[in-house]
C-alpha cells in the first residue's frame, strides 16, 4: 500500500506514475535490486496489503531496462486462457493473425531487453508459471518481476519474501497518510503513543496503517485505538489454525468494515461483483434496489472513498473507481452471506448487455473515439459479463449476443484475436446451454456471432473456418426467415472473394448484400463498408470512375452522421484514384486523414495499407528512400495483421510498382538498407515517419523523374480501396 513516485529510471513502458510519497523499505529496494540484478526471474512473495506492488513498481523503475518496464495487472483476469492475451494488451499489441498469443508475444520480445512485472498471478499460478518459463526460455533478454501470494515454482525463480513494516515505518506512513487527509494532522505529544499503539497492534501491515489514518476524517487516534480493540477480539474467533498473516489482514479489513454504516456495508459488499475499474452510473443501477438507492449510491460511495475502501482515478473514459483484491475479497465473502450475490451478478449482466448494445448502437455516430476508449475501459467487465452468460445455464444467447455485438470492437480497434476466441466459445454451446423462446428470438444471436466469427477469420486469413461460419449461418438464416442475417452472411462471404482475387463473384455478391441491405432498411458503418468493398472490386474489374462514384457517396455519409472509421477507407479508396490520376499531392492528403484515424481507433489493417500506400506516393514525389524505409515499417506490420498484402495479386500490384521503381533509382543494397532501417521503427514512430510528424525527417527527396506521369500500372489489376475492414450490423 505504500507510494512510490517514479523518477528517472526507464522512460519507455507503462509504470503508473505515483501520486504519494514511498515510505521506507530502504533495505527491501536494495535487497529487491541486487535480486534483479542477479537472476532473470524474482517473485516478491508476501500476504495481501503487505505492500508487494508498490515496492516492485518502486524498485522496477530504477533499473534502467533497455526497452522499458511493462506491468501486467492480472487480478481482473479469471480464466487461464486470458493471461496470454492480458501480457498482448499491456504491451500494446495489435495482432490480426491466427497465431496463438504466445507465440505473437515470443515474436514481439525476441531481440528486446525489458522487464515485466506480472502482478497479482496467484489465483493463475499454473498458466503463469508455464508463460513466463517458456518466455524466459525463448528470449534471452527478458526479465521477469513477479508479485504474488506464493512462489511460481518456475526454474531459476529467486524469491523475494517482504515483511512489515518496521515499526517507525508504520508510524510515518500513518502520519504522511493521515495530513494527506486531514490537513494539519501532524504527530505530537497527544497522540504519539496512540498512533505508536495503533501501528504495533495493525503489525506494520502498510493496508491496515492507511485504512486507519483514513479514519482520522471522522474519529481521533485514541478512537480508533478503542474501536480496533474490539476488532481485534471479533476476528479472533476466526480460528487459531488461520495464519497469523491471514488473521492480521482479515483484522484490518474487517475492523474497516465494521467502522462502515448499514449502507457503507451494504454498497461495499455489493460492488464487489464488478471485475475492475467501474463508474458511478454503473455502480448505480448494478448495486441499487433492496435497501440502497440509486440517488443514495453517490454519498455512500464517497464514504468508501474517504475511507480507502475505494480509490479514485482519472482515465480517458472519465473518473472510474477501483477496490483493492483483497478488500473485494472480504466484500465478496459478505455478499455471498447475504444470499444475494446470483441478483447482483444478473444486474451485472445486464448493465454490461446494456452497454454493449449503446456502444454499438453510438458506433454509427460522432462518439464513435468515445466509445472505442469506452469499451477499452470496461473490458475486464464485459469480459465478465460474457463469462457468467456462457457458464450459466440458460444464458447462452446473451453471451452469444455479447460476443456478436462487440464486432465493432474486434475488427475496428485491434481485438480480433480475443474476439475469436469468445465468438468460438459461443457459437459451441450446446443447444441446452441456450434457452429457447416459441418465436426462435434466441436463434439471433447465434446467427449474428456466426457472421462476426466469419468475418473475423476473413480478416485473420483463416479462410477455412470463415467460410463454415458463413455458410452455417446463411443456410438458418434462409431456413429461418432471417433477412439480416441473411445479408450479412452473403457481404462477408463476398469480402471472403475479395481478398482471394475472385472478384466477379465478389462484385455480384456484394452488389446483392447491398440491396438486400436497402430493402430492410439498414445503414451503418457495415453497410458503409461494404459499398467501400464493391467500390475496390470493380476498381480491380477497371471501372475506376464507378468505385469513386460510391465511395464519394461513402464520404458523404459519413460526414452526415459524423462516422470516422469507415470513412477512411473510403479516403484510401480516393487516395488511390488520385495517386492513378497523377496527382500525388491530393492522394498524400488524403491517404494522411486515412492513416491518422486508423492509427486512432488501433486498427493495424488500416494503418498498414495507408503505409504502403504512401510508400509508393513518396516515391512517385522522388524520395525513393523514405518510400524503402516506408516498405520496411509496413512489412514489420504485416506478421501481425496476417498474410502480407493477403496474398493477393491486386492489393500486391503498388508494392511491386514502388518497389520496382525504387531499386532502380537507389540500387539494390541501398534499397535494403532503407528497408531495413524502416524495419526497426514501432508502429507509433512509423505512423509519425509517414505522417511527417516533428521529429521524423524523409531520408533525403531526390529529383523527380521527367516524362510521363511516373509509376502508373500498366493495368487495373491493383488495389483500390482497403479489403475487409468493416463495420457490422446495429441491431439483430
Amino acid at each position: 500500500m505504500q507510494g512510490s513516485q517514479r523518477t528517472g529510471g526507464p522512460t519507455l513502458g507503462n509504470l503508473p506514475l505515483e501520486l504519494d510519497a514511498f515510505v521506507g523499505r530502504s533495505a527491501e529496494l536494495a535487497g529487491l535490486g541486487r535480486a534483479l540484478g542477479a537472476g532473470r526471474l524474482v517473485t516478491v512473495t508476501g500476504m495481501g496489503g503487505i505492500g508487494k506492488s508498490r515496492l516492485a513498481a518502486h524498485a522496477a523503475a530504477r533499473t534502467g531496462a533497455r526497452d522499458g518496464v511493462w506491468r501486467v495487472e492480472l487480478a481482473s483476469v479469471h480464466d487461464p486462457d486470458l493471461v496470454e492475451y492480458a501480457l498482448v494488451e499491456a504491451l500494446g499489441l495489435t495482432d490480426h493473425t491466427a497465431r496463438p498469443p504466445r507465440q505473437v508475444l515470443l515474436d514481439h520480445l525476441a531481440g528486446l531487453q525489458l522487464l515485466l512485472v506480472l502482478d497479482g498471478f496467484e489465483h493463475l499460478v499454473d498458466a503463469c508459471a508455464a508463460l513466463v518459463g517458456e518466455l524466459l526460455r525463448g528470449v534471452p533478454g527478458l526479465r521477469v518481476l513477479a508479485v504474488g501470494r506464493r512462489p511460481l515454482d518456475v526454474e531459476g525463480e529467486r524469491l523475494f519474501p517482504l515483511a512489515p513494516l518496521s515499526e517507525p515505518e508504520a508510524v510515518e506512513l500513518f502520519a504522511q497518510r493521515a495530513a494527506a487527509g486531514v490537513p494539519g494532522f501532524a504527530l505530537d505529544k497527544g497522540n504519539r503513543a496512540d498512533v505508536l499503539e495503533l501501528c504495533r497492534r495493525l503489525d506494520g501491515i502498510p493496508l491496515a496503517v492507511e485504512l486507519a489514518a483514513g479514519r482520522l476524517r471522522v474519529l481521533s487516534p485514541a478512537q480508533l485505538l478503542a474501536r480496533l480493540g474490539d476488532r481485534f477480539r471479533l476476528l479472533a474467533g476466526a480460528g487459531r489454525d488461520m495464519l497469523p498473516r491471514h488473521r492480521t489482514l482479515r483484522t484490518a479489513i474487517g475492523w474497516s468494515h465494521e467502522l462502515c454504516t448499514p449502507q457503507e456495508r451494504l454498497l461495499w459488499s455489493r460492488l464487489t461483483v464488478f471485475v475492475g475499474p467501474f463508474d458511478l452510473e454503473s455502480a448505480e443501477y448494478v448495486c441499487s434496489g433492496d435497501g440502497l438507492q440509486a440517488d443514495e449510491i453517490l454519498d455512500v460511495l464517497g464514504a468508501l472513498l474517504a475511507q480507502s475502501v475505494l480509490s479514485r482515478e482519472e482515465t480517458a473514459a472519465g473518473v472510474r473507481y477501483r477496490m483493492l483484491d483483497t478488500v473485494r475479497a472480504y466484500g465478496f465473502g459478505w455478499l455471498e452471506a447475504t444470499g444475494d450475490a446470483a441478483r447482483l451478478r444478473r444486474r451485472h449482466r445486464d448493465w454490461y448487455v446494456g452497454l454493449a448494445t449503446w456502444c454499438e448502437l453510438d458506433w454509427f455516430s460522432p462518439r464513435q473515439g468515445e466509445v472505442a476508449v469506452r469499451v477499452e475501459a470496461e473490458l475486464p467487465n464485459l469480459r465478465a459479463a460474457m463469462e457468467y452468460c456462457l457458464t450459466e445455464p440458460g444464458e447462452g444467447h446473451l453471451g452469444q449476443y455479447l460476443a456478436g455485438g462487440l464486432w465493432f470492437y474486434w475488427v475496428g480497434c485491434g481485438r480480433l484475436a480475443e474476439g475469436r476466441h469468445w465468438l468460438e466459445r459461443s457459437v459451441e454451446l450446446h443447444a441446452d446451454d441456450v434457452e429457447d423462446t416459441e418465436d426462435g428470438t434466441h436463434g439471433q444471436p447465434r446467427l449474428k456471432a456466426l457472421w462476426v466469427l466469419g468475418y473475423v477469420a476473413i480478416l485473420q486469413g483463416d479462410r477455412v473456418p470463415a467460410l463454415a461460419a458463413l455458410h452455417e449461418c446463411r443456410e438458418e438464416a434462409d431456413r429461418t426467415g432471417n433477412a439480416i442475417a441473411a445479408a450479412y452472411a452473403e457481404h462477408r462471404t463476398g469480402c471472403l472473394a475479395l481478398v482471394t482475387d475472385d472478384m466477379p463473384r465478389a462484385e455480384s455478391l456484394l452488389r446483392s448484400a447491398l440491396d438486400r441491405y436497402h430493402e430492410i432498411g439498414e445503414l451503418n458503418s457495415n453497410v458503409l463498408m461494404g459499398q467501400v468493398e464493391l467500390a475496390m472490386a470493380v476498381a480491380f474489374r477497371g471501372d475506376m470512375p464507378g468505385a469513386v462514384k460510391l465511395c464519394e457517396d461513402v464520404r458523404r455519409v459519413c460526414e452526415d452522421h459524423g462516422e470516422r472509421w469507415a470513412l477512411a477507407y473510403a479516403l484510401y479508396v480516393l487516395a488511390y484514384e488520385a495517386w492513378s490520376a497523377g496527382d500525388p499531392v491530393r492522394a498524400r492528403g488524403l491517404l494522411e486523414q486515412c492513416l491518422g484515424s486508423a492509427h486512432a481507433f488501433r486498427d493495424l489493417l488500416g494503418t498498414v495499407l495507408s503505409i504502403e500506400l504512401l510508400a509508393l506516393v513518396t516515391q512517385v514525389q522522388g524520395d525513393s528512400a523514405e518510400a524503402a524505409l516506408l516498405q520496411g515499417a509496413a512489412a514489420r506490420m504485416w506478421p501481425s495483421v496476417g498474410l502480407p498484402l493477403f496474398g493477393s495479386a491486386y492489393y500486391n500490384a503498388p508494392h511491386e510498382l514502388c518497389e520496382a521503381n525504387a531499386r532502380e533509382r537507389l540500387g539494390d543494397e541501398r534499397y535494403e538498407q532503407c528497408v531495413r532501417e524502416g524495419a526497426l521503427l514501432g508502429r507509433d514512430a512509423a505512423v509519425a515517419r509517414a505522417l511527417r510528424r516533428a521529429g521524423a525527417q524523409p531520408l533525403g527527396a531526390l529529383p523527380a523523374p521527367r516524362g510521363p506521369y511516373p509509376g502508373r500500372a500498366p493495368d487495373t489489376r491493383e488495389p483500390a480501396a482497403s479489403p475487409t475492414r468493416k463495420g457490422g450490423e446495429t441491431a439483430g
